[in-house]
């Protein structure tokens, strides 16, 4: 652990484009070693059948509906010890990273227990009685076992993004990722005379196994940083003041990401009335689409500490800037991804399925999703800034706007009002982005007014 310390970073001083480099490249390595992970899968439930295609896409939805918990707590913890550490109090993101950590073990054992129930029941909402119903919630009730190494990671994380610390998860998902392409099939088919293979649960038990391996990792880097060292079991007892302060962060942005999930759930309920072979085809669409947004996301998720730490600094030049420079940079990103979509979703789709139906569809979706892709970059640093600036409630008025109100009008318009066939659905989703972004602006302005003296001041 002797490059803890080496690891942290003062993103108050030194080039913009820099801090980025620094921070961004090992997200997005790692955000795309989390989606490869994703796509094998998305794989081997293709290798079993379609239905088990679609079993993985309605269960892997319900699973990340609890998973909003603990990217909100991550993001909390992003902005609060990374505000912390701007402003120079060790003392303060000490206590904020302890405690934050044991909020989230209690947050854990509640969410455990509450899954249960609710993700079977969501997956009935969705989908029709049948093999992929069953499959789906087989998956989810497996996952369960995972929420541990999925919720400690993250906010452990969270932690680690605030000292400018990107590598560590980075490590972490590369060997998640080659750990689960060893693992599918062992659990799947198992082995002759040494383990009994498990058939579609097995993905879900690879899971398991490799982010709990996660979790080990990221809390054995976070508990090795200077911040950390000479802990006591006192320091982890509940501060009910300081918990108070960590769920007002984390709240909202839980709460819109939750949204956004079941927003998924809303698509779903629209594309089950197309068959099996729509759902599937949305759950690979989705995989490609994440693929693609892999070095926004990268981007996006570091201006989070970079505007939190200046922020904290009162360097309110140098949040704008961070800002900027995001979006100057994030349109370059798009001006590759838009064609790569266009023109090569058949080619990304045959990847995951030779069924001719599931691919007609994903390039439906992926065709369209090819135009909406900037005002995705353009919502997600927007929300990354917000955070920052400590105002997070405002991305969960923008996600339900969204990702709720907005996404279940507009389909319903264009499925059940203008009778569209299965491109309503998505016409209804890229207007609900396109729409959902005119806010985010109104806002970002408004609370740059109000916080830093204008988003676009100089």
């Amino acid at each position: 652990m002797a490059d803890g310390a080496k690891l942290d970073r003062d993103l108050t001083q030194g080039s913009m484009a820099g801090h980025f480099r620094a921070l961004a490249l090992p997200a997005a390595v790692g955000m795309l070693f989390s989606t490869l992970y994703n796509v094998v899968d998305v794989y081997f439930a293709g290798q079993i059948s379609t239905q088990a295609q679609a079993g993985l896409a309605v269960g892997f939805q319900a699973f990340f509906i609890n998973m909003a918990v603990g990217f909100g707590l991550g993001a909390a913890m992003g902005a609060l010890v990374g505000k912390a550490k701007g402003a120079k109090d060790e003392n303060q993101a000490r206590k904020l990273a302890v405690q934050g950590m044991g909020l989230g073990a209690l947050l854990t054992v509640i969410l455990m227990i509450i899954a249960v129930w609710l993700g079977p029941a969501l997956i009935a909402l969705v989908s029709e009685p049948g093999e992929y119903r069953d499959a789906g919630t087989s998956y989810f009730i497996w996952l369960i076992l995972a929420l541990p190494g999925f919720l400690m990671a993250y906010a452990g994380n969270g932690v680690l993004q605030a000292r400018g610390d990107t590598k560590s998860m980075q490590r972490a998902l590369v060997v998640a990722f080659f750990a689960n392409v060893g693992l599918n099939p062992l659990f799947i088919y198992g082995m002759p005379g040494l383990v009994q293979g498990m058939g579609f649960n097995g993905i879900a038990a690879s899971t398991v196994v490799s982010q709990t391996g996660v979790m080990v990792y990221i809390l054995y880097r976070l508990f090795g940083r200077k911040i950390m060292k000479g802990l006591s079991m006192p320091e982890f007892a509940p501060d009910w003041a300081t918990y108070a302060t960590i769920l007002r962060q984390m709240l909202p942005t839980s709460l819109s990401i939750a949204v956004m999930f079941l927003t998924g759930f809303v698509i779903q309920f629209y594309l089950k009335g197309f068959g099996g072979s729509a759902v599937a085809a949305y759950g690979i669409a989705l995989r490609v689409e994440q693929i693609m947004l892999l070095p926004v996301l990268g981007m996006t998720g570091a201006l989070l500490p970079i505007a939190a730490q200046n922020f904290g600094a009162g360097e309110h030049d140098r949040v704008r800037a961070a800002v900027f420079f995001c979006w100057k940079l994030g349109f370059a990103m798009m001006a590759v991804a838009c064609p790569v979509l266009w023109f090569g979703g058949e080619w990304a789709m045959g990847f995951f399925t030779d069924d001719p139906e599931v691919i007609r569809v994903g390039v439906s979706y992926l065709h369209v999703d090819g135009f909406v892709l900037p005002f995705y970059m353009m919502l997600f640093s927007i929300n990354s800034f917000l955070q920052a600036l400590q105002k997070p409630i405002w991305t969960l008025w923008i996600g339900i706007y969204r990702q709720g109100i907005a996404v279940a009008l507009f389909v319903w318009i264009f499925v059940r009002v203008l009778d569209f066939d299965i491109w309503g659905v998505w016409f209804g989703v890229a207007l609900a982005v396109i729409s959902g972004w005119v806010l985010a602006m109104v806002v970002a302005r408004k609370v740059g007014r109000e916080v830093i003296g204008g988003l676009f001041a100089r």
